[in-house]
């Protein structure tokens, strides 16, 4: 048999559909791949391995990836019968186990997905590094010194490294993103409303986030979020359903695109590796010579203060409601104890938002959006160039030092954040690498709506500059 650790999900699926494996198989394969790689990658913490190998012999539903294995963040989601924790030890001491099963797993499992594994995530998400206390840092299979992004940190670590060919992520600042650029990946964020985030939640930070997977290959992304999207009852919004499946999008010519190009910083608040720049303007020639227009544009608006102080303040209002849903969790009140430092720190700044306040703020990013998104539509253009992150991957304890740690984060958010305001998709494509040898990803964000039009660009670039034989050091 072909060696699994190399096949994307859709090659193994058509592996179980011809006969030439078994979904026991494959959910073995995967298995023993993680107890080889974890030990120094820490990417899955919660192994689910009897449940796995019980519905893989019991017989998984047919749907176009029965059989094929996959790890899910812990965070962004919940698991009747799994541990919750989301990288916090208070919910890790009282060994929460949830009790209702997200749309989102529904969906994976029924399209035949086996879930193996819950994955490494920052405390509650709120850092772009994978490095709860209550977990341990995961290590970047490209270079084990150094971060694997975050909050989806161990889902794309288990990817990049083979364990599975492909994991769930979820993406609240650029957390599907982040993790790919780092780890060598693609990562789709879907449009606002596109995924379901029900039934416990309709929305998560007021929008902020949304949820779909990080993947080997642009297939594999087009083919899951067939899976994902679309209304489920009860979801306040959604988007309108797309012309046709999104794997049909893969290989179909995009046609002439206008693309604008940025690579300095929103604000001003970071400086951008020149590597970063480098693979920018190197992906911009690669556009243009598959005959899209490139012009150095953007949104103003990126350079309106008013989108991280809103960002800011949604986001620890938030956390103050996170934390009520842990003091039910653990029958008691938090303490500082229950959680890092930083943590407290932000949910202590919640309590000083008031009602008016937060609303005041919520009307105000929606305006900034509004000014933002304007430019795909007035400006004539299909899509923004920008880097991922302003800098390659950090090594690990940079960006959670309790003296400086805070001061470094912006330059990994600062180019993804503004797009889950908007709401837009975006994506991080893999198509360079620093002189170090670590993954440094580009973004192209689309227009509302225009998943379609990233997927078939991201199809166009993985023809013309593949990623598929590239592998980590660490890889099964």
């Amino acid at each position: 048999m072909t060696d699994l650790a190399l096949l994307d999900a859709t090659a193994q699926a058509e592996l179980v559909r011809t006969g030439d494996a078994s979904a026991a198989e494959l959910v073995d394969a995967a298995i023993a791949r993680i107890e080889k790689l974890n030990g120094e990658v820490n990417a899955v913490i919660h192994p689910l391995f009897d449940r796995a190998r019980a519905l893989a012999q019991s017989g998984v539903p047919q749907g176009p990836f029965s059989g094929v294995p996959i790890v899910i963040k812990d965070l962004d989601g919940t698991l009747a019968g799994a541990p919750y924790h989301a990288g916090n030890k208070a919910l890790k001491a009282a060994k929460h186990v949830a009790t209702t099963t997200s749309f989102l797993f529904e969906k994976l499992e029924r399209a035949g997905f086996v879930i193996v594994g819950k994955t490494n995530t920052p405390e509650f998400g709120l850092m772009p590094t994978a490095e709860p206390q209550a977990y341990g840092p995961t290590h970047n299979p490209w270079n084990p010194a150094h971060s694997a992004g975050g909050s989806s940190g161990g889902s794309a670590a288990a990817v990049a490294s083979g364990m599975v060919p492909v994991g769930h992520a979820g993406d609240g600042g650029g957390s599907i993103r982040i993790p790919a650029s780092m780890c060598g990946l693609f990562g789709l964020k879907p449009t606002r409303g596109r995924v379901s985030l029900g039934p416990a939640e309709h929305e998560a930070w007021h929008g902020l986030v949304m949820r779909h997977v990080v993947t080997r290959s642009v297939r594999d992304s087009a083919a899951v979020l067939d899976v994902l999207q679309g209304y489920m009852t009860g979801d306040w919004y959604t988007t309108p359903p797309p012309a046709r499946p999104y794997t049909d999008e893969v290989g179909a010519q995009p046609g002439k695109l206008r693309i604008g190009v940025r690579t300095s910083a929103p604000l001003g608040m970071a400086a951008v590796d020149p590597e970063c720049v480098t693979a920018v303007d190197d992906t911009a020639r690669l556009l243009e010579s598959l005959g899209h227009s490139v012009v150095e544009a953007a949104p103003e608006a990126l350079d309106d203060g008013v989108l991280l102080e809103t960002f800011g303040t949604v986001m620890l209002a938030s956390l103050r409601a996170d934390m009520a849903d842990v003091e039910d969790a653990i029958g008691r009140p938090v303490t500082p104890d229950d959680m890092e430092p930083t943590t407290w720190a932000s949910y202590e700044a919640g309590a000083a938002i008031d009602v008016g306040s937060y609303l005041r703020a919520l009307t105000r990013m929606q305006a900034w959006a509004r000014r933002a998104i304007a430019w795909w539509f007035e400006g004539g253009f299909d899509m923004l160039l920008t880097p991922t992150c302003a800098e390659p991957p950090p090594v690990l304890g940079d960006l959670t030092h309790p003296e400086t740690g805070g001061s470094r984060l912006l330059p990994f958010v600062l180019f993804t954040a503004p797009f889950n305001v908007t709401g837009q998709p975006a994506m991080s494509v893999p198509l360079a690498s620093s002189a170090s040898g670590l993954p440094v990803g580009i973004q192209l964000v689309g227009a509302p709506y225009r998943e379609d039009l990233l997927i078939r660009v991201a199809a166009q670039l993985e023809q013309a500059r593949p990623w598929a034989d590239r592998r980590p050091p660490v890889h099964a």
